[in-house]
């Protein structure tokens, strides 16, 4: 799949996201014992406060002007993602995700790289 398209998923976890209903969407996602991918998920301008990243597979996932203030994103596959405009106050990113990518893409919507350097 090409990395620009970004896309709606067939899958009712995506549903509930799209729908910003974060308590279903978290209950939903700890019955689930194989998680589906959201990679090139299209997530703009959603208000995703209170959701449970934790091992979703987010990368090249558009943001733009979401709301994701305070999520967790440490055990969170983002490398691709866009976080254009986005809310990110309180966000714990994950650790190959240098802080310089973050701040680009926040300002300017380039995708984020995951680095490797220590």
């Amino acid at each position: 799949m090409d990395t620009d398209t970004v896309r709606h998923i067939d899958d009712p976890l995506y549903e509930k996201l799209r729908s910003e209903n974060m308590a279903a969407f978290n209950a939903a996602k700890a019955k689930q014992s194989q998680l589906p991918s959201f990679a090139h998920g299209d997530f703009r301008g959603l208000d995703l406060r209170g959701m449970d990243a934790q091992g979703l597979d987010l990368s090249h996932a558009y943001f733009r002007g979401a709301d994701l203030r305070g999520i967790d994103f440490s055990d969170t596959q983002m490398e691709g993602a866009s976080i254009a405009g986005a809310k990110i106050s309180g966000c714990f990113f994950p650790h190959h995700l240098h802080a310089d990518e973050i701040v680009i893409s926040l300002n300017h919507g380039t995708r984020m790289r995951y680095s490797t350097r220590k």
